[in-house]
């Protein structure tokens, strides 16, 4: 028992580590365009924040589907039915084709009224509208490097698109400092530098896993109804899990930016330093989604019960060193982002607040991955749903809203929204239930 803990202690790690750089990667883009501009004042780290948070908004149906993709794959897969795994996948990336065409265009004729809507200061909107505009005219690249990524991932292979990502950045990272700063002989175009760098990034990256994508792909003789109605059941509330989640957000962002453009841009750097937390707990969650649903494919549900430990107890264990950094050492993490004391000031309160936030977070983290591998994806936009808007939005609507206090309060309301989601998905997962769901037939 003890050897088959340890094998397993190993298969977590071994897929959730090159998740967790993938991520680490991924998010390192948006935290790359925030450090860079960062040096260009406060309106800039809020235009670019509004941008990055529009963009991430309008990917939330991507997220439904690149999950569903990943759940049914693995599921296919540790049923050793390949073939049936790459027609799926065939199909899902051409469905993943149309939607980002139409994320496209419904970002470039919203993105303003999106803005004016969170009610963003002028000057904010004004710099961030041509920074959203480039970002939605490349939003397929980014919808594509997702859903191909959870193909990849739901056969196991987790070091492919953390090699993607690896591309991706560099190239960002190059092309980036110098459009927006005007150096080694390129203009000088600000935050529309960073946008352009992030398209041509993620096209090459792109490119990549198409490439190494195509050998899993199997042709169908005809389309195949049933594998869109299984992503619609199983991804379809990841969908509306993440809609829920980022209209709460959304309004939580719009009681932030009532307390001026210093206090979002506290908000914004300060988030793009909490994801560095996320990132293990990110990559831990895939791992357990794709062994816990390659063992319920293959009909080993204790295997699946104990992948799901380990990886909870790895991710609870690394969140927690973090969130001991972020509680002690704030002031040398924001300083890394900006020069503004005002907004030292107020990110070193807000880095506190979700540094007791670690333990929750992760346990939530890991355990809604696993009951995605199962298939569980309704519970899990139950629970957003009354943490976000039965809890956080009330508390920051009456904290910030009907009390008049200070930012503080509204921070807080993460707080009890997080650990409220943490007591529901722990009593789902004991109750067992996520084992009669048949997500593959």
């Amino acid at each position: 028992m003890a050897n088959g803990v340890t094998q397993i202690r190993r298969s977590v790690v071994a897929l959730a580590l090159p998740v967790t750089v993938s991520s680490l990667l991924q998010r390192t883009e948006g935290i790359v365009a925030v450090f860079l501009v960062g040096g260009l004042g406060a309106i800039p780290i809020a235009a670019v924040g509004l941008g990055q948070l529009l963009a991430f908004i309008a990917t939330t149906l991507v997220s439904g589907l690149s999950v569903g993709t990943n759940v049914i794959v693995a599921q296919l897969w540790g049923a050793r039915r390949h073939h049936d795994a790459g027609q799926a996948a065939r199909h899902f990336l051409g469905l993943s084709i149309v939607v980002s065409l139409f994320l496209m265009t419904a970002g470039l004729l919203l993105n303003r009224f999106a803005m004016q809507l969170l009610g963003a200061a002028p000057d904010v909107i004004a710099l961030s509208l041509p920074y959203s505009t480039l970002i939605f005219l490349v939003i397929p690249f980014t919808v594509l490097l997702q859903v191909m990524s959870s193909i990849l991932q739901g056969t196991g292979d987790t070091k492919t698109p953390m090699y993607a990502m690896i591309v991706v950045n560099l190239l960002h990272i190059l092309i980036a400092y110098p459009l927006i700063y005007g150096r080694w002989g390129l203009p000088a175009l600000g935050v529309q530098g960073a946008a352009i760098a992030v398209g041509i990034a993620e096209a090459v990256g792109m490119c990549y896993l198409a490439i190494r994508c195509v050998p899993l792909l199997h042709r169908s003789t005809h389309i195949r109804f049933d594998l869109f109605r299984t992503i619609w059941q199983v991804g379809a509330p990841v969908s509306g899990e993440r809609i829920v989640q980022q209209a709460g957000i959304l309004a939580y962002t719009k009681i932030v930016l009532l307390y001026g453009t210093v206090a979002y841009a506290a908000h914004q750097v300060g988030l793009s330093i909490e994801s560095l937390s996320f990132l293990p707990g990110y990559g831990f969650a895939i791992a357990a989604a794709t062994m816990v649903g390659q063992s319920i494919g293959a009909g080993k549900y204790t295997r699946a019960k104990l992948e799901n430990w380990e990886a909870n107890r790895l991710a609870t264990a690394i969140m927690s060193v973090m969130g001991i950094v972020f509680f002690f050492f704030p002031y040398v993490l924001l300083r890394a982002f900006t020069n503004d004391e005002s907004v030292i000031e107020l990110g070193t309160l807000f880095l506190k607040i979700v540094a007791l936030l670690q333990i929750p977070l992760a346990l939530t983290m890991v355990l809604a991955g696993s009951l995605r591998g199962a298939g569980d994806t309704h519970f899990i936009m139950v629970a957003t749903t009354i943490g976000m808007w039965l809890v956080r939005v009330p508390i920051a609507m009456i904290a910030g809203v009907w009390l008049h206090l200070g930012v503080f309060y509204v921070w807080l309301a993460m707080i009890a929204d997080w650990t409220l989601r943490m007591a529901l998905m722990l009593w789902r997962y004991r109750s067992e239930r996520w084992r009669a769901i048949q997500v593959i037939r």
